[in-house]
């Protein structure tokens, strides 16, 4: 890709529709000062003082706050949160971000709001760091009355957007917006309209998915086609190819350290390696971030080899902000993807 072309693609941005589906979390970040650090009298147990606060959006939050980064038109939000404080805060940190629209977002008493609770020890100098997480989840199975109002939510919103991004995020199935029930209406849709891009990515597995675009690690591929250990970068492609094949749609598999690779359903396949590293990384909201470039360039109209080549470069940038989970704009991925040439 030139910078023309990428300037071409990204030019489209503003007039595109995305919908995020699935699961938003509170990523609440406790920002602590060690030098405030003081004894409890009560417990004689220390006390870790936050001078600072920062909540943003996670989970699909993160693929908003990413697509939001990149100047997408129109961003819809479809999960629920809790009638919590966290709840408040999640939606204000969403509708903090530009082009998002919470229409089809849900708040509900029957749900406490999925949220990340990251105490970080912040002074000058060395990167942040962080501390023993709380998380606050949903254990139980999600009221049918819930599901029916993201079902009827997301029935509505399809017909009207360019993209649909489901996220399926938690760890105990039928606890989320992701049930059995949604992904019946999400394979439903996708047949209705079948020329509809939606990509679908999942924490725990996408066995049980209607064939929609695939996105998953190396790890997921080979646990999905039943391979019995690690598969070579070799398998990978074969594994990838076949199941393209199969779903005749698209699948994108993210290789860490080693970039990521698409294959096509005529089986073709593209492997774009990862950029080398520029210092301390982490990781956290790398693979939200590709998600979100991966969607965004293939409905601007890119092809296979230039949404893996953004998204690969999306993800270096990322992983080397530290203490947050971050986002790529598009200045940032030029600079990246055209750092040796007199254009960039």
């Amino acid at each position: 890709m030139n910078p023309a072309r990428y300037q071409e693609l990204i030019a489209r941005y503003d007039s595109l529709r995305v919908a995020v589906v699935g699961d938003f979390c509170l990523d609440r970040y406790l920002e602590i000062d060690p030098a405030r650090q003081e004894r409890s009298i009560e417990t004689s147990l220390p006390v870790h003082n936050v001078v600072r606060v920062r909540p943003q959006a996670g989970a699909g939050g993160t693929i908003v706050n990413n697509l939001s980064a990149l100047g997408i038109g129109s961003i819809y939000p479809l999960g629920f949160a809790g009638t919590d404080g966290e709840g408040f805060e999640l939606c204000a940190a969403l509708e903090h971000q530009r082009g998002v629209r919470l229409d089809h977002f849900v708040r509900t008493a029957e749900r406490r709001t999925f949220t990340y609770c990251k105490p970080l020890i912040v002074s000058a100098g060395p990167p942040p760091r962080e501390l023993n997480r709380l998380d606050f989840k949903n254990w139980t199975p999600t009221p049918a009355a819930v599901e029916r109002l993201l079902i009827d939510r997301l029935r509505a919103l399809v017909p009207r957007v360019d993209a649909v991004i489901v996220l399926d995020q938690v760890d105990v199935p039928e606890t989320g917006v992701v049930t059995a029930g949604l992904l019946a209406a999400v394979g439903e849709l996708a047949r209705e309209y079948p020329d509809k891009l939606i990509l679908a990515d999942s924490r725990r597995s996408l066995r049980g998915f209607p064939p929609v675009i695939f996105k998953m690690n190396a790890a997921e591929l080979g646990a999905l086609a039943g391979a019995k250990g690690r598969l070579d970068l070799g398998a990978i492609k074969d594994a990838a190819a076949g199941l393209a094949a199969k779903n005749q749609r698209l699948v994108f598999i993210t290789l860490s350290e080693n970039g990521m690779l698409g294959a096509a359903p005529d089986g073709s396949v593209k492997h774009q390696p990862a950029l080398p590293v520029r210092g301390e990384i982490d990781i956290v909201g790398a693979g939200d971030a590709v998600t979100a470039n991966l969607v965004a360039v293939l409905a601007a109209g890119g092809t296979l080899e230039e949404a893996l080549e953004v998204a690969n470069a999306a993800a270096s940038v990322v992983i080397h902000k530290l203490g947050t989970t971050g986002t790529a704009n598009p200045g940032e991925i030029r600079a990246l993807l055209f750092q040796n040439t007199a254009a960039g």
